[in-house]
Parts: structure tokens; C-alpha cells; sequence
């Protein structure tokens, strides 16, 4: 593992722990000589995980849509900042710059991205760890919709195990490094699949 990239929102949130955990998070990155991957943004929590990073000595890369440059969003700072045309290209930009995918409190666009990523692998199109890192139970209800989709037999129970969640940032980290990706299908009744070809 090279590099990490990081989801989070573009705004600070309402507590100071989410602000903290960006911090960490950007720092922990840094001083285990991995290079931050981001959305490229110089505000919220974007720019506070950016910055730690680089505070820290560490290299950060920055993708940005031409739109949000724009509006004059961009962090000038980072060690290198691509701009794409669009959304979706950032996305796929991300993927190929990253080995692995942390979401850290966020909105739409945060989980836009990181559900993505979770689609993709689930598709075979990647095999990258994809991890929620908790901040005062911010993703317990999100969590809790997923496990409901394994409930309800929309999700391969191995493919939740497949995803981290939790606020132990030495445990994430441990859980990267030695990251095995799951093998199950996709689809949960492989046998009836096959039979109704």
C-alpha cells in the first residue's frame, strides 16, 4: 500500500471531533509514508486532512473538478492537484491514484464516492479496502442500513464483512496493511442464477 484516499465533507460539521479526526487521520497517513489522496478542496474537512498531512511532511494529491475550481475551492497548497473535467472523472482519477478508500464524516458527495467504490469492487472492477472511520457513531445508522440490506438478502454477508467500520484509527490502519479482499458473489443465490439462464 502506497497511498490512501480519503472522502470526507467540504464542510467542518457541528463538532470539534470531526475536525480532530480529520487531523489524525491526515497525520496517521503522512507518518506511515503513505500519500493522501483527496478531493482537492482547500475547506472543511478536505482541507483540515490536507493540511495535516502536509503539516506532517507528507505527500497529497488533489483531484478537482474544472467546476469546482471555479468557485475558488481548489488547495493550492498540496504536493500536486489534477483537474478533471467532471465529477466522474475524479472518481476514476481517485481509483487509479489509490490503493485503498477511507470516508470520513461527510455528505452526499462523500458517500456518493465512497458507494462507488464499494459497487465497484463488489463488481470485480477493483479490489481495494474501503473503510468507515467512525467519529461519535456519525455512520452507526448508515451501518445499520447495510447490515439491513444483509437482512434482507439485497447484500453477500460477505461482502459487508468485507467493509470496516469503527473509530480505532490504529485498528483501520492495521486492517489496510493486511486487507485480503472477500471472494463472494455478488449474487447471494449464485445456484438459482445459473438455473434460470
Amino acid at each position: 500500500m502506497k497511498s490512501i484516499c480519503v472522502y470526507c465533507g467540504s464542510n467542518a460539521g457541528s463538532k470539534p471531533a470531526y475536525s480532530e479526526r480529520a487531523i489524525a487521520l491526515g497525520d496517521r497517513i503522512a507518518k506511515e509514508g503513505l500519500q493522501l489522496v483527496y478531493g482537492g478542496g482547500n475547506v472543511g474537512l478536505m482541507g483540515i486532512a490536507a493540511d495535516a498531512a502536509l503539516q506532517a511532511g507528507g505527500e497529497v494529491i488533489g483531484v478537482i473538478p474544472e467546476q469546482l475550481m471555479g468557485w475558488e475551492v481548489a488547495h493550492k497548497g498540496v504536493t500536486r492537484l489534477e483537474v478533471v473535467a467532471n465529477m466522474h472523472e475524479r472518481k476514476k482519477r481517485m481509483f487509479d491514484l489509490a490503493d485503498g478508500f477511507i470516508a470520513l464524516p461527510g455528505g452526499f458527495g462523500t458517500l456518493d464516492e465512497m458507494f462507488e467504490m464499494l459497487t465497484w469492487r463488489q463488481l470485480g472492477i477493483g479490489n481495494k479496502p474501503c473503510a468507515f472511520l467512525d467519529v461519535e457513531g456519525f455512520y452507526a445508522p448508515l451501518i445499520g442500513m447495510i447490515d439491513r440490506m444483509v437482512e434482507e438478502r439485497f447484500l453477500h454477508p460477505d461482502q459487508r464483512n468485507d467493509l470496516w467500520h469503527g473509530e480505532d484509527l490504529d485498528a483501520l490502519m492495521q486492517w489496510m496493511k493486511d486487507y485480503r479482499p472477500a471472494q463472494a458473489s455478488k449474487w447471494i443465490d449464485e445456484k438459482r442464477r445459473q438455473s434460470l439462464r
